[in-house]
């Protein structure tokens, strides 16, 4: 049975990682400028779409009276941080990166609006608005991939463990 804390967890954890994806986007493209200045186009782009995003749970979050998640801030410092460290990596870097974030996200999203099932519709509407552009994202980038390179491999695993350990600690603070 759906808690409406959950609800108001699940708003809060998507707002500041939309907060994060602002900030990898910025991180990104602070140094593509350098070193992979043909995505330029596409990450302002994708940035626009995770700005709107945080938007949607933003305004969510005030009709709600609810405060924004304590990691808010940890996720546009780790955000930025992963941003700048991908983009010195390279287009490989970046594409890995979007993906990793990407997949744990939509997996992460599907989860819960299985668990709000109709017990929620705004909450459900909120995640539900998003889900297109954060598919598109992953399906922009994953063609950009070649998987047989070790550096993807590792930007794989560490990006999404660490994606993961970020959703997990904001559910819980």
């Amino acid at each position: 049975m759906l808690d409406r804390c959950d609800a108001a967890r699940f708003l809060k954890v998507n707002h500041a990682g939309e907060h994060g994806a602002v900030s990898i986007y910025s991180g990104q493209m602070l140094i593509a400028r350098l070193t992979s200045p043909a995505l330029l186009p596409t990450l302002a782009a994708f940035k626009v779409h995770e700005q709107t995003h945080r938007t949607i749970f933003g305004k969510e979050l005030r009709r709600r009276g609810i405060a924004r998640c304590k990691s808010y801030w940890l996720c546009a410092l780790g955000g930025y941080t992963l941003g700048v460290v991908s983009a010195l990596l390279g287009v490989q870097a970046i594409a890995s990166t979007t993906v990793s974030v990407e997949r744990v996200v939509l997996r992460h999203l599907a989860q819960q609006l299985h668990i709000l099932g109709d017990s929620d519709a705004a909450a459900s509407a909120a995640i539900a608005a998003i889900l297109q552009d954060e598919q598109a994202h992953h399906d922009q980038f994953a063609s950009h991939i070649r998987h047989d390179r070790f550096l993807n491999k590792v930007v794989d695993a560490v990006v999404s463990a660490m994606t993961e350990r970020v959703i997990h600690v904001g559910m819980r603070i």
